[in-house]
């Protein structure tokens, strides 16, 4: 509510509102989601406070990207609420608040030509400030500090003139997020940030996005099948597999063993040990 309150008077004044560091930015309330007919998602309650790195793994097709997809308002849910940081989805207070970086982001069509400057451009055009930033991307002897400094921060200044498509998968991927850095969101929303990166790129990468949360103040959410991966960097885990099966702290998060119990899968190999002797194997069967 407070955080609301101070986003509303802000912006009444024209002043930009940053939330303070464990205010509420994301409150997800008995969320359901139907797609073709069929529930994805179940009664998911899911409450974010600024500053947290939220780590959503889960197998696939457990509704993971649905979630996000709801969150930014591209899929429609048919019962529970969303609000970011006081408001609905889509609505023109959350604008430039959130940025998104999808799982085929960093796939750019071979006929696409962008330098890495001027795809960080994209993401800071806004309703606000569009002449600036079309000056910007015309001119290219007026730098935007703001591009510069996103570039600069994922490590790819010296390939600021570089054509996209040149660039290697880790590097392509920290562009974007680049684009998404310029855009000055409070929110980060990443799909699957770490496909088709090597080793060395992935802990590049995560190293890089816990110093946005710690020195920027930036919440990320990030969907990840990497379990090791999220279990080493995030602040926080969330297992989803159509509902929440667990979030807390990666301290605490359950074996797999512990996670098939929950979801009521039985232990099929213990099962087995305990059958009759009697019984005859696939093999004696005539």
């Amino acid at each position: 509510m407070l955080n609301h309150l101070l986003v509303t008077l802000s912006e009444s004044m024209g002043v930009k509102f940053t939330p303070v560091c464990g205010e509420e930015i994301l409150c997800v309330s008995n969320l359901s989601v139907n797609r073709s007919g069929n529930e994805v998602i179940h009664d998911i309650n899911l409450t974010i406070t600024c500053g947290e790195f939220v780590g959503i793994v889960g197998p696939n097709g457990g509704g993971k990207s649905t979630l996000i997809q709801t969150i930014l308002g591209v899929l429609k849910h048919h019962s529970g609420g969303i609000l970011l940081s006081g408001h609905k989805p889509l609505s023109q207070d959350v604008f430039g608040k959130v940025a998104w970086v999808s799982q085929a982001a960093a796939n750019l069509p071979k006929n696409v030509r962008l330098t890495v400057r001027e795809l960080v451009s994209l993401g800071v055009l806004n309703r606000k400030n569009w002449w600036n930033h079309w000056l910007n991307w015309f001119l290219p002897n007026r730098v935007s500090p703001k591009i510069e400094e996103a570039i600069e921060m994922v490590g790819l200044s010296h390939l600021a003139h570089r054509d996209v498509n040149q660039l290697s998968g880790g590097e392509r991927q920290r562009a974007v997020i680049a684009r998404a850095l310029a855009s000055e969101a409070d929110l980060l929303l990443l799909d699957e940030p770490l496909v088709g990166m090597d080793r060395a790129s992935r802990s590049s990468l995560l190293k890089l996005l816990d110093r946005f949360c710690h020195e920027q103040n930036k919440t990320i959410v990030m969907i990840s099948h990497d379990i090791g991966a999220m279990l080493q960097t995030a602040h926080r885990l969330v297992y989803l597999e159509e509902t929440i099966w667990f979030d807390g702290p990666p301290a605490n998060f359950p074996s797999l063993e512990e996670l098939a119990l929950m979801r009521g899968i039985e232990d099929v190999h213990g099962a087995c040990e305990q059958c009759d002797d009697d019984v005859p194997s696939v093999w004696e069967v005539k």
